[in-house]
């Protein structure tokens, strides 16, 4: 009877670790270039953000050069300045999302994409990301480690799911000398997108990232999302109220 507790209790500890994000991992490597993720953005994705999937699997000697750069530098805080890791990570999540795409195409939509796959809740939480030998989903980059990590709420402007109500895919790799800038610009970009929000004078009709994440914002230098908007979006009347949009999953495709 001991031994059966003490096993429901140890998988109990278990399961807590798996949920509630991921270990830092140790690792020796130094800041890798991002030159091919940035080349291959400028050659398959509009200002806008609308992707070629189909250039992408032209170029996938290329593109798995990146991904290979990528699974052979784990950042680490040895060597890595904070803004190099982040800058790193946010590249992973959407560079390893296109390739999603691309290994599935042609989809309608990402979510499209867990169907068939047993055990898996959805397509963000499919393991098919090694990094040294750390196995990572998309969740487990977004989630246990750029928001656990980093308190930089502009990521969420910032990192792509490939689908038509998302942030823009940057057609640019984000590097850590122009990170700040390049982060403001992305939300300065979403937040203005008519497409995404609405907002103007009494009326505030915004995306529903800012629903879903907008407890990031609470603290400074937003203290919520109406101050987000205030440093970044439209101009809006003070006692407008808040609505959020639907989300559409539609593939962000170059049509």
């Amino acid at each position: 009877m001991k031994n059966s507790t003490f096993f429901i209790f140890m998988l109990g500890v278990l399961l807590t670790i798996s949920a509630c994000g991921v270990s830092k991992y140790q690792s020796n490597s130094k800041p890798v270039n991002h030159q091919i993720w940035d080349s291959l953005l400028q050659k398959h994705v509009t200002e806008k953000g609308w992707v070629n999937y189909k250039g992408f699997i032209q170029d996938s000697v290329l593109f798995n050069k990146y991904l290979t750069i990528l699974g052979n530098n784990h950042p680490n805080d040895k060597h890595w300045s904070k803004d190099e890791r982040l800058a790193y990570w946010i590249n992973a999540y959407n560079a390893f999302t296109v390739k999603l795409i691309v290994d599935y195409y042609p989809v309608a939509s990402i979510k499209d994409i867990k169907n068939g796959i047993p055990f898996v809740n959805t397509v963000w939480d499919i393991k098919f990301i090694e990094i040294e030998g750390a196995k990572y989903d998309l969740n487990n980059i977004e989630h246990g480690i750029i928001r656990d990590r980093f308190n930089e709420p502009r990521i969420h402007f910032a990192v792509n799911c490939a689908s038509f109500s998302c942030p823009r895919l940057r057609n640019e790799a984000f590097v850590a000398e122009r990170l700040d800038e390049q982060l403001a610009d992305n939300t300065r970009y979403f937040l203005a997108n008519q497409d995404k929000n609405q907002i103007e004078g009494n009326s505030i009709k915004l995306s529903k990232i800012l629903k879903w994440y907008g407890g990031d914002f609470k603290g400074a230098p937003y203290h919520g999302i109406r101050g987000l908007l205030k440093k970044y979006g439209p101009e809006f009347e003070e006692g407008a109220e808040i609505e959020f949009l639907d989300y559409n999953w539609e593939l962000n495709e170059q049509k």
